[in-house]
């Protein structure tokens, strides 16, 4: 008898723990977080931070957005986001990073690889902005520059007289990015083939070592939700801009400055500019506009 009511008074003292707690954690403290947040200067950053364009609700400042057409064409009179991995692009109930690393550099049948998306992006932001688009260890067609060697390996694991060399992210019939690689001939990859027990060589091409396209204008944030560029960036998209919305070069270039925000507490990460205030900024004063803001 003694045993029951001790286990009963240890149930009784766990169940009022757990509504004491449930009373704190699950509804007090959410109130008054939610009591704090409503309190001026809180109030908006709280509510979602809402950026407000022609009297609605554009996106978030803290959101970045595509700026594209229907067929996700870049729309040329408007500064382009960061690329996104979250979804089909800046999803936030899909937040989050590709988990490619640097040494994913072979092409699968799942998708591109880090080093051929790199590739593939760099070249289109030259071709849309004009610049030299070309990054090492990158094909001229885009793709990432690879080829799986085969022969036999010297103790240190490398293949110094090939018997066979393809270029892996090329698949036939594509002409590969060289002709050949010490002496054998390089040849286009077989569909299906799978060249993994090859040793795989990235191959340096003759891009500059400082590429010209920033390295944010080629990869995803961790989050994917980035709403901010970097001003080389955004100076790389400036005359396009000027050309498309017939303004001088110096006026959108006051515009990004007018959008950059420094780094957090003046040390902490980078100077970063605000893709959807800058161009809803032109907007304002031009009026070669269209309507991509998704809200």
């Amino acid at each position: 008898m003694g045993m029951f009511q001790n286990l009963l008074r240890r149930h009784a003292a766990a169940l009022r723990a757990l509504l004491v707690l449930t009373a704190v954690c699950g509804v007090l403290y959410p109130l008054a977080v939610t009591a704090i947040a409503q309190l001026p200067g809180l109030k908006a950053k709280a509510d979602g931070s809402y950026v407000g364009a022609d009297g609605r609700r554009v996106g978030s400042a803290l959101i970045g957005q595509l700026f594209t057409d229907v067929q996700g064409r870049p729309l040329k009179q408007y500064f382009q986001s960061r690329p996104s991995a979250a979804g089909d692009g800046y999803d936030p109930a899909s937040s989050g990073a590709s988990n490619l690393g640097p040494e994913n550099v072979v092409d699968t049948a799942d998708g591109p690889s880090l080093l051929s998306q790199v590739c593939a992006r760099s070249k289109a932001v030259g071709e849309l902005e004009g610049v030299d688009g070309r990054r090492p260890y990158c094909t001229p067609g885009g793709a990432g520059a690879v080829l799986a060697v085969s022969g036999p390996r010297d103790a240190a694991g490398t293949v110094a007289h090939p018997t066979r060399v393809i270029s892996v992210n090329e698949p036939c019939p594509a002409t590969p990015f060289r002709s050949e690689y010490r002496g054998v001939r390089v040849r286009c990859a077989a569909a299906g083939q799978d060249y993994r027990e090859s040793v795989i060589v990235p191959v340096r091409g003759d891009a500059p070592t400082r590429p010209v396209v920033p390295s944010d204008a080629v990869t995803a944030s961790g989050s994917g939700l980035d709403s901010g560029i970097s001003p080389a960036y955004a100076r790389l998209q400036a005359p396009r801009i000027a050309r498309e919305r017939g303004l001088t070069t110096a006026r959108v270039d006051r515009l990004i400055v007018a959008a950059t925000t420094g780094r957090a507490a003046g040390f902490m990460g980078d100077p970063a500019v605000n893709v959807l205030k800058l161009n809803i900024a032109l907007d304002r004063i031009s009026k070669n506009r269209a309507a991509p803001f998704r809200g």
